[in-house]
């Protein structure tokens, strides 16, 4: 259970630093909490960067390009990849 806590706060560090938006001080706090729910129910890199595209969408009435949804989500996959092999 800690493991999990260290992983969603990495999670949370990696998305306030990608700051889509150029937002600076880190207003991502609906969007953060949706991405890392997705990142726990989604395994494919394509389809959590089209959930994380739709939920940034949402939000702002901004699309992300599909391009940076990937790239993010390849990220946060490694690092809840790197969670499941530390047991």
């Amino acid at each position: 259970m800690e493991s999990e806590m260290k992983t969603n706060l990495q999670f949370v560090d990696v998305l306030n630093e990608w700051d889509p938006f150029k937002l600076k001080n880190g207003n991502y706090d609906t969007e953060i909490a949706d991405t890392i729910q997705a990142i726990h129910e989604v395994d494919n890199p394509g389809a959590l960067a089209a959930r994380i595209q739709s939920i940034y969408e949402f939000s702002f009435e901004r699309i992300i390009p599909i391009e940076q949804c990937i790239k993010i989500a390849n990220k946060l996959l490694l690092i809840k990849d790197n969670d499941s092999c530390t047991i």
